[in-house]
């Protein structure tokens, strides 16, 4: 496909912004049901001190509460307590429902990224992106954005009523809110910058124990026990001190709102007591007026804090956001056809035509590579370690394009043919055995329903492994753990998997490296078993020594 197509597909990335407004637009109920209680939320929790405040009023005058007011006071305080319970368990079901379809999007991705994507990125990084970013991104919309606008609705909510009973006090707040807003982002900032100190400290042990225990006879040999010792003291005190530091933080911060708490409301009372007309003007209020009132002024402090967490929460998932988006604009591989091209009468079954192939652009491992192999022919690929073997495997499936030359299986470019033609066409035995999670089955089909089960079992058969299979408790059908085979067994099981789909080209790699003399000779075998009838490309020396065929010096 021509790289201007290929250029404009990768534009249609997806983005974690396009994944959030998709899940909004297929969750319709649930996203107006969050808004719905978000904002009935609000408004539940600023009712109750006014009811209270008629009720005191009513008994300092010595009136008679009516049972449907208090009734309706403890109703309120149920109903805010409930909405609040419904916003979180919404707001939780939105963040699972969003983090669902962006890891879903990022799976997909996954799948159409090149080989050399995972070649040039750190280990790990796709693990990282797809756990940690993707929980950071949940946080910022469930418990950053979406928290942060019920805190900020309250608030506001808050000053507005104050504001209407009572009009000094909500000045009195103007004024203190924002400093102790400037007040609580200090104290935050800086808990921030102990907790990450704390943590890298904690990596730091973490990482010193295996490393340890990893090199523990070098340590014994050269007596360095005291040093590492010491390294890890260090490491351990870090973290000591960075948690007292928070431990301090937190400490200061509980008592000072309290103390600002209580100082605005006896200010306040004071105010509203004064002699003076134009005083009492501004800052009088009835008894329930200022029963209502401090309820108010301990509600404020409350989301304001809230606010301040939320706003740390934001700016951390912006990191975590950029990687992700990222990670969904990387390069994808260029689409192939959804049929497969005609092979080539005649054509040779695997072609090289002067191939040049590096991983970097500056560094060339193939250099104008030729070679041809017929069909039915048996060739092992000789060379020193680092030649480029392993690398014309990887070619011939198709993991990586040349960048000059071709590289052709039955006179097709193996980098073209669609995902679902390469396994009935070549069959690959890696040097060692991955296990997918399944059963003994799965290990030999990979999920391939077009791979019937009995072809699965004379694939098995095929190889040896039949009988041994059969003797497991439940067969085929066995879930497959790591000790139900021995290292010989998964070999087999490795062969067996390659012969499945019954390709017409067989890549062997170089499986016999670490296997017993009487295993390796039950591997042989099967290996001389499964290459009859099959074109077979191989860098094992023992399986050429044993079968010959011809070799080709890379």
């Amino acid at each position: 496909m021509p790289r201007k197509e290929a250029s404009r597909m990768n534009r249609k990335n997806e983005t974690v912004r396009s994944v959030v407004l998709g899940t909004v637009r297929r969750q319709p109920l649930l996203c107006t049901a969050l808004v719905l209680a978000v904002a009935g939320a609000v408004a539940a929790s600023l009712l109750p001190p006014l009811v209270l405040g008629r009720v005191v009023d009513r008994l300092t005058a010595r009136q008679v509460v009516p049972f449907a007011l208090a009734l309706g006071y403890f109703g309120l305080l149920a109903l805010s307590g409930g909405l609040d319970s419904l916003r979180e368990s919404l707001m939780t079901v939105f963040g699972q429902r969003m983090t669902h379809a962006l890891r879903s999007a990022m799976c997909a991705k996954l799948d159409k990224l090149p080989a050399e994507a995972f070649v040039n990125q750190e280990s790990g990084a796709a693990v990282s992106r797809f756990v940690g970013d993707v929980d950071t991104v949940e946080e910022l919309f469930t418990s950053g954005i979406i928290s942060m606008f019920a805190d900020a609705c309250r608030l506001c909510g808050i000053l507005a009523v104050i504001f209407a009973e009572n009009r000094g006090l909500a000045l009195i707040l103007l004024v203190v809110l924002p400093l102790l807003y400037l007040f609580t982002r200090v104290v935050q900032k800086r808990m921030l910058k102990a907790q990450l100190q704390n943590r890298a400290a904690v990596a730091r042990a973490s990482a010193h124990v295996p490393e340890t225990l990893r090199c523990i006879r070098t340590i014994h040999t050269l007596r360095r026990e005291s040093y590492m010792a010491k390294a890890y003291d260090e490491a351990l005190d870090d973290s000591f001190a960075a948690v007292e530091k928070t431990n301090f933080y937190d400490a200061c911060y509980s008592p000072v709102i309290l103390i600002m708490n209580a100082a605005v409301v006896a200010l306040v009372m004071l105010l509203s007591a004064a002699g003076s007309p134009e005083v009492r003007a501004f800052f009088g209020m009835s008894v329930g007026t200022a029963v209502a009132v401090i309820a108010y002024i301990s509600q404020v402090f409350t989301p304001l804090e809230s606010i301040g967490m939320e706003i740390e929460r934001i700016q951390s998932a912006v990191a975590g956001v950029r990687r992700i988006n990222g990670f969904l604009a990387q390069a994808e591989r260029i689409p192939t056809a959804e049929t497969a091209p005609q092979a080539v009468p005649g054509a040779p079954s695997v072609e090289l035509q002067n191939v040049h192939f590096g991983y970097e652009s500056d560094e060339e491992v193939l250099h104008g590579l030729s070679f041809a192999v017929q069909k039915g022919e048996q060739v092992t690929l000789t060379g020193r370690t680092g030649a480029g073997k392993s690398t014309i495997f990887k070619l011939l499936l198709g993991l990586y394009r040349p960048q000059q030359g071709k590289v052709m299986l039955n006179g097709v470019e193996a980098a073209t043919l669609p995902d679902t033609a390469r396994r009935p066409l070549v069959g690959y035995v890696e040097q060692s055995f991955r296990r997918v999670p399944g059963t003994v089955r799965d290990q030999i089909t990979l999920f391939d329903a077009a791979i019937t089960p009995q072809q699965a079992e004379d694939a098995a058969r095929t190889v040896g492994l039949h009988d041994a299979i059969a003797e497991l408790p439940e067969g085929y059908d066995t879930p497959c753990t790591p000790g139900i085979f021995s290292q010989g067994q998964w070999q087999l099981l490795s062969i067996a998997r390659a012969i499945a789909a019954g390709p017409q080209i067989l890549l062997l790699d170089e499986i016999t490296a670490n296997l017993d003399a009487g295993t390796e000779q039950t591997v042989l075998d099967a290996l001389q078993r499964a290459g009859q009838n099959r074109t077979v490309v191989s860098i094992s020396h023992r399986l050429y020594n044993r079968t010959g065929g011809r070799s080709i010096e890379i």
